[in-house]
């Protein structure tokens, strides 16, 4: 099982809930994430390597879980993975993507990858992309926006596995119960075996929680506005925020 992302949208918190059940084991160690199949050449070592590597702890009858948030945006991921390991299930969790681009500024802040202040760091996303040191993280730091555009990103997972998709919402994982449940069952476990979560959202960023001027919110929720209204037709149900 892949839980492919989105960065900034609660996967840490899923994957702890996930990995809490007996019959599921996550990726050793969880950092830095695994993130094979955005490497052509490390996905070209095969499945044993993949799970000797990563899953060395793993019983042969638990399902295996690697959380990677940097696979979800990159187009050849989900062919690498689909040669490698098959039909896979892949776990996409959303949230919305206002939100999602402060916890990121927030995210590049707390890690000395960014200077500039809110406003000015996420309206420079609204131009070209902005240049990144690629050493310094395996996807750009900048991308506050345009990794947002989600409905620009589920399309290669869900014609790759069309059938084992999963697209959750942050929004509704944290106040639903059975958003958990259902999933686990999705996935073939038994819910019933797993724990309660404990806790709130894990991983999160230091110092006060930033406001958006309403000048700021206007103008990132029309820049938005396309993209939701496209992720929500490619599900076939309303987004929650």
């Amino acid at each position: 099982m892949l839980l492919a992302g989105a960065q900034r949208c609660g996967t840490t918190y899923l994957a702890t809930a996930l990995g809490a059940h007996p019959d599921i084991a996550v990726a050793s160690p969880p950092r830095p994430e695994p993130k094979v199949f955005c490497d052509a050449d490390l996905a070209a070592r095969g499945r044993d390597w993949y799970v000797g590597t990563w899953f060395a702890h793993a019983r042969d009858d638990q399902l295996l879980l690697d959380k990677s948030t940097s696979y979800l945006e990159d187009p050849a991921t989900p062919a690498r993975a689909a040669t490698v390991l098959g039909d896979a299930h892949v776990v996409v969790l959303l949230r919305d993507p206002v939100q999602r681009a402060v916890s990121h500024w927030r995210f590049s802040t707390d890690h000395g990858l960014e200077a500039r202040g809110l406003e000015e760091a996420l309206l420079a996303d609204l131009g070209d992309e902005q240049p990144w040191d690629p050493t310094t993280a395996s996807v750009s730091p900048f991308a506050y926006l345009r990794r947002g555009r989600y409905a620009d990103h589920l399309p290669p997972w869900t014609s790759t596995f069309p059938g084992s998709t999963h697209v959750l919402f942050l929004e509704e994982l944290l106040v639903d119960p059975s958003v958990l449940t259902g999933l686990m069952t999705a996935l073939g476990v038994d819910p019933a075996r797993a724990p309660a979560p404990t806790g709130g959202p894990v991983n999160q960023s230091t110092g006060d929680r930033p406001v958006l001027s309403g000048a700021l919110r206007g103008t990132l929720q029309e820049y938005f506005e396309p993209s939701d209204a496209a992720l929500a037709a490619q599900l076939g149900r309303s987004l929650p925020w």
